[in-house]
């Protein structure tokens, strides 16, 4: 069979600059050249972009579902349906994202996970493994996830999680809980790494938290500890917390959910500033309301989840006195994050694609516009809508 060649003409979005007018050369599913001109009798199908822009596909390593699909579903439809989302807004590689749950239910989508992650041939985004997210949070800084299945990590438990080892792209625990570095250690040992989230941790027990492995804290200024709330328990001298630590520490990568109704523009561009684009990455956080009509719906498993309300472009507790994750796809991220703060095109996109890759530990095969990565591709207007996508050199949307 003769290999299939397609020339992507546009600008080409690479990880420092944009190249204007470029042309990227794809064989079968991996990019072979890169910025060379290619003449109108060149081999291949040519996609041309116009004044567009070629960029990589979007990385997401925090996202819970979409179209009305969670993946606590635990089903190949709710993966299916979910996948095909997000694909649908440049997302071609993604960490799924598990809740607060049951046991037997988060087995079930570790499970799912895995068959998904080994099938070449999954629709929509592929599934660059799991991110084990909850159970292990602080009660009181589970923000939208149910409290009733929050616990400590006990190595019964844990220890068949990590079963999975081959499927986890990460796991999230909160530094305070008795068990934590056991869990971390446990971890580290099965080659999986670790992140901070839903914590109320000091300043002191997150440096003890980097010492033990962790390296990456979730969705930042979101579910977590600083000064004021440490005061709570400690009037003087005032304590830093989880906040304070991710800023400080250089060995800890963090992300942002960039939608424009979680954090401001200052949080934004002061998260920028301190962590730089090597270790700030972009996050949807986004539930099953994505693309789905203003309503009510459940975050996690329809079984024991926690309901939220979709209004104002954004997921609402009940309530409406908190936020509960995104409705959001990367290219909405992307978008609001460009328009807030100003930055370089380029910056932004490698906050969605390259150094998301790289925390996921997947930079070797996507996250750039790369001779010899994976054709994962997007082709974006120059309003930065979502024309067309590629995922190993096959178009998907």
């Amino acid at each position: 069979m003769n290999p299939s060649t397609i020339n992507f003409r546009g600008n080409l979005v690479l990880p420092d600059r944009i190249v204007p007018g470029g042309t990227l050369r794809v064989v079968d599913s991996q990019i072979t050249a890169v910025g060379e001109t290619v003449d109108d009798n060149a081999e291949g199908t040519v996609v041309d972009a116009g004044d567009g822009y070629i960029v990589p596909g979007f990385v997401d390593i925090h996202v819970h579902g979409g179209a009305g699909a969670d993946f606590m579903d635990g089903t190949d439809e709710a993966f299916e349906t979910a996948l095909k989302a997000h694909a649908r807004h440049g997302t071609t590689g993604l960490a799924v994202t598990t809740t607060v749950a049951r046991h037997d239910q988060i087995m079930t989508v570790l499970e799912t996970t895995r068959r998904f992650r080994r099938n070449p041939n999954s629709p929509g985004a592929r599934v660059l493994g799991a991110h084990f997210y909850g159970p292990y949070f602080r009660y009181e800084a589970r923000g939208a996830h149910p409290g009733a299945a929050i616990r400590p990590p006990v190595a019964a438990e844990f220890s068949q999680y990590l079963e999975f080892a081959d499927s986890l792209v990460t796991c999230t625990v909160a530094p305070e809980l008795p068990g934590a570095q056991e869990f971390v250690e446990a971890c580290a040992a099965r080659g999986v790494r670790t992140n901070a989230g839903h914590s109320w941790a000091t300043f002191v027990q997150m440096a003890e938290a980097v010492k033990w492995g962790v390296r990456h804290v979730d969705h930042l200024f979101c579910a977590m500890s600083d000064k004021s709330k440490l005061r709570q328990f400690q009037m003087y001298p005032m304590q830093g917390g989880v906040l304070e630590a991710t800023l400080y520490f250089d060995e800890l990568t963090t992300e942002v959910i960039a939608d424009g109704k979680h954090l401001s523009a200052d949080l934004l561009l002061l998260a920028l500033k301190i962590k730089g684009p090597d270790r700030l990455a972009l996050v949807t956080d986004c539930n099953r309301a994505l693309d789905m009509p203003d309503g009510n719906y459940m975050i996690g498993p329809l079984d024991g989840g926690e309901p939220l309300i979709s209004r104002d472009g954004v997921g609402m507790t009940p309530d409406g006195t908190a936020l509960a994750s995104s409705i959001q796809g990367m290219d909405h991220m992307v978008r609001t994050f460009l328009e807030l703060t100003g930055r370089p095109l380029w910056e932004v996109v490698r906050m969605a694609t390259l150094t998301p890759a790289r925390i996921a530990g997947w930079d070797d095969q996507v996250g750039s516009l790369t001779v010899g990565k994976r054709a994962d591709l997007v082709v974006l207007d120059r309003d930065l809508q979502v024309r067309r996508v590629f995922r190993d050199g096959q178009e998907i949307v």
